[in-house]
């Protein structure tokens, strides 16, 4: 349950197109639900813009299919993280209204009514090489699940740095770039001295023996000393996703 969709069921029994017990009905599960083995937090998109998402990789399909049958229920955008390709069939078994992502490994769903009318632009998402596409990929189709409209230039890297720059007419138009890099994670500091909007960077875990990880790519953006870039945690596209989704967001 977002603000629109709250707005819309309150104008429905204001005009007397929705019954009064029909709109208790659908607010019965507000501010939470419990289901077997969790507690759906449905009133988290009222009070901060950003819908629950069910973190797969700790949980059974079963688990996945419980939740996502409750939020389904709400008419909100449902999105599983970190979903393997075992788990994804069984869970489409069951909701084949879902969607499955294998980059990603993400499960979602997003309502056709979903407006984009209430973000500021584009959202712009940059990996720095193919394998670190995955984890762009998760960031991409977190923001779009939100109602961003996503642009993506993948594979871009400083290795081969004419592929950013001739694509610059993308940099120029987005609202918020996201930036996935891995190895030593330079890309991030190349784009932000060449945009004037927010910069988010994502460490990826993808490089060799002395990446440790991704922490070497971590470090490297922590340290940069482009203005106006802000660094999540390492392969955390979703929550580069969740930050760009707040800055584009309009009030």
């Amino acid at each position: 349950m977002d603000t629109e969709t709250l707005k819309e069921l309150l104008t429905q029994v204001q005009q007397g197109n929705c019954l009064v017990d029909d709109a208790v009905d659908k607010l019965r599960h507000l501010p939470s639900e419990s289901v077997v083995d969790a507690c759906i937090d449905h009133q988290r998109s009222l009070r901060t813009g950003i819908p629950e998402v069910i973190y797969g990789a700790s949980k059974t399909s079963e688990q996945i299919i419980t939740i996502a049958e409750a939020m389904l229920r709400q008419s909100g955008p449902v999105l599983a993280t970190r979903v393997c390709t075992d788990k994804a069939d069984t869970v489409l078994k069951a909701l084949p209204q879902l969607k499955y992502n294998q980059d990603a490994q993400m499960l979602y769903y997003q309502p056709p009514e979903k407006a984009f009318q209430y973000k500021r632009g584009t959202i712009l998402v940059i990996s720095a090489g193919t394998s670190d596409n995955g984890v762009a990929e998760e960031a991409s189709l977190t923001a779009e699940c939100f109602g961003n409209t996503v642009s993506r230039l993948y594979d871009a890297g400083v290795a081969g740095l004419h592929r950013l720059l001739s694509r610059q007419n993308l940099l120029h138009e987005a609202t918020v770039i996201i930036v996935v890099a891995g190895m030593e994670g330079a890309l991030p500091s190349v784009v932000g001295g060449l945009v004037s909007c927010p910069v988010i960077a994502v460490p990826t875990s993808v490089g060799y023996g002395a990446s440790f990880g991704g922490i070497a790519a971590l470090l490297g953006m922590l340290n940069s000393c482009a203005p106006g870039m802000a660094v999540v945690n390492i392969d955390n596209g979703f929550g580069a996703a969740c930050m760009a989704d707040a800055i584009n967001r309009i009030k």
